[in-house]
């Protein structure tokens, strides 16, 4: 017997049919809805991860991350106030984050309410606009100083005026961070003044003792590491990152935090208001706060680490090195940067001077 079907049955299995296709072209879309809400994008300084801290998160949480470089916070600022999105966390200094959170463009965590919290050392939450760590998490610290190559020099050196005086002897190069704040820094520093200064007068002389420097300066640059290694320069202005190639050479190669004073870095860990993925950020902020963690992030990068209990976990090298953990009264010798507001452009006039000098 054949079954008909009249016009009503057929508006019924029309209806029932395109039910269907609707449920599952949205079943479809909440499931790549799904997919991509699972990602973390990074955007860190470059090499200042450890690739197993990341992997380690994915492998936990089963969220991917994406990971993006800069290499200075200028740089990362600019992109992010140029419109770029897509970014969840970023790494900024501790006066870069000041900046960040007078522009709105810092999401409010809550990471201080985490039970993890507690194993941040308080002397840390340096930042002015987050006194509790309500907004980023303290990553990491360290010191710029010397990496030096003491095969090339035939001694230690202490400090700057030291590193100055031997390379001029021998007729050596060394090379400067091509970083406006850390260069000035050096000759501020070597003149008495505070490395925040806005004087005009004291950048002028701090400008006038850096070009002193040029005809010894083979280059301003972020990548001096192999060539200190290599000896194709005496030594570097670089971060305590260098010390990662002092233990793979300590017979050629030392780290000294000048003798002169230095100054001292903290980025933290912030999510930004524009985040696509706010809570795996946090997530991750989370996870960071474990030691085990910071120790294994500490153990490749050579930095210091603001959570406490971390210390205890690292390796015994990076653990009773006065470079990497300095002494009490080595910290005493050491600057961190400020926020200058206007006053920064008073140091853009002298370092242009600076770059220009033959």
């Amino acid at each position: 017997m054949t079954k008909t079907i009249d016009a009503a049955g057929r508006g019924r299995a029309k209806r029932r049919a395109w039910c269907a296709g609707l449920a599952l072209s949205l079943a479809a879309l909440l499931a790549a809805g799904s997919a991509r809400a699972e990602e973390l994008n990074v955007y860190n300084w470059g090499e200042y991860i450890n690739p197993a801290v990341l992997k380690k998160f994915e492998e936990e949480t089963k969220i991917k991350v994406n990971l993006s470089t800069y290499s200075s916070n200028e740089e990362m600022l600019a992109k992010i106030q140029g419109g770029a999105t897509g970014y969840d966390i970023v790494f900024p200094s501790v006066h870069m984050q000041d900046i960040m959170a007078k522009l709105g463009l810092l999401e409010k965590t809550d990471i201080d309410a985490y039970e993890g919290f507690k194993n941040i050392d308080p002397s840390f939450l340096r930042a002015k606009s987050d006194p509790k760590g309500e907004y980023c998490l303290p990553y990491a610290f360290g010191s710029v100083g010397i990496l030096y190559n003491r095969k090339v020099l035939g001694k230690d050196v202490t400090g700057w005026k030291d590193l100055i005086a031997t390379v001029k002897a021998k007729g050596l190069k060394f090379t400067l961070l091509d970083d406006m704040r850390e260069v000035l820094a050096v000759g501020l520093i070597l003149n008495g003044h505070k490395v925040n200064s806005t004087d005009p007068a004291e950048l002028q002389q701090a400008a006038e003792t850096v070009i002193a420097m040029k005809p010894q300066v083979a280059a301003f640059t972020y990548d001096a590491r192999p060539m200190v290694g290599a000896g194709d320069v005496a030594a570097a202005h670089f971060f305590i990152g260098a010390m990662i190639d002092v233990f793979g050479n300590p017979k050629d190669l030392g780290f000294v935090i000048p003798e002169e004073g230095a100054t001292m870095y903290q980025e933290d860990i912030c999510v930004l208001k524009s985040a696509p993925n706010k809570q795996n950020a946090i997530k991750f902020l989370q996870f960071y706060t474990r030691p085990e963690i910071a120790a294994l992030n500490v153990s490749q990068q050579t930095n210091g680490t603001p959570n406490l209990p971390a210390r205890q976990l690292t390796p015994d090298n990076i653990k009773n090195s006065k470079e990497i953990n300095p002494p009490q009264e080595t910290m005493q010798r050491l600057q961190i940067f400020q926020d200058l507001g206007p006053g920064i452009r008073q140091l853009d006039r002298v370092w242009t001077k600076v770059k220009t000098a033959q």
